[in-house]
């Protein structure tokens, strides 16, 4: 079981200058944080590999800088923009692939929305059919103020997407919108195929591991029942810690905590 940290903790340095912070100072797993169209070439796609074989760094996941707009380019009324934006995903699930990734996380749609669920789910069956074709499984990551924020609407995909219904859970996500993250992992352990860790207290949502009163312990014994085998990455907003040596310590405890 893998646990590091994702490179957009180090925003807004690129993913590059992100990656070496992190090889340098031993991190081995990490989520890629894409920023920017320019950084979903193969040419970038090559200089973020140096770096992981140079500090021997395995990426897990990719997160598209395109989630802010998943709402208008893939889940609006205009079908053909969906069409049209499912190309450009291709390219974003090849980058994955290059980078030796096997999960790309999707945002989805913001509330209210304007399809049906029936609609969303046809849809978003097409990506991880496209996906696939790559390599790459597509999962649906639960973030506030969006239709996967809630419970109820996950296990709805779950149902109609069946075995092609991935999640990725985050913590903090989850706390924001109001709902128990052990809620999520309880419920969906057996689809989870990715983490994103943070903690948290009755004054702050977003906090680096083990200095809130999130229950690590309880997450990875949950976790490691279902028979888990995905990996977790600490995944915070720069202002939520000072320097980077605060987010090895905290995967470091979270090691112990997890054996």
């Amino acid at each position: 079981m893998a646990i590091g940290v994702s490179s957009s903790c180090l925003y807004p340095l690129s993913p590059c200058e992100s990656l070496e912070i992190l090889g340098k100072l031993g991190i081995h797993t990490s989520e890629v944080f894409i920023n920017s169209p320019s950084e979903m070439t193969s040419e970038y796609a090559k200089k973020l590999n140096a770096l992981r074989k140079e500090y021997g760094i395995g990426i897990l996941a990719l997160h598209p800088f395109t989630s802010f707009a998943e709402t208008v380019m893939l889940f609006s009324e205009y079908k053909q923009r969906f069409t049209d934006t499912l190309e450009y995903y291709k390219t974003i699930f090849e980058t994955t692939a290059m980078l030796g990734a096997k999960i790309t996380v999707i945002h989805g749609s913001r509330l209210p929305g304007k399809i049906s669920d029936e609609e969303y789910f046809e849809r978003f069956s097409k990506m991880v059919e496209e996906g696939r074709n790559f390599g790459i499984t597509v999962a649906q990551e639960n973030v506030h103020n969006h239709f996967s924020q809630n419970p109820e609407f996950m296990k709805k995909m779950r149902e109609q997407l069946g075995s092609d219904f991935s999640m990725v859970m985050d913590i903090k996500q989850a706390r924001r919108a109001g709902f128990d993250p052990m809620e999520f992992a309880s419920e969906f352990a057996k689809e989870i195929v990715h983490v994103h860790l943070s903690d948290h207290d009755g004054m702050h949502d977003c906090m680096p591991p083990l200095t809130g009163n999130f229950d690590f312990g309880k997450l990875f014994e949950t976790m490691k029942n279902a028979d888990y085998s995905g990996g977790y990455v600490i995944e915070l907003y720069r202002h939520n810690f000072g320097s980077p040596d605060e987010l090895l310590a905290a995967k470091l405890q979270l090691d112990a905590i997890s054996k």
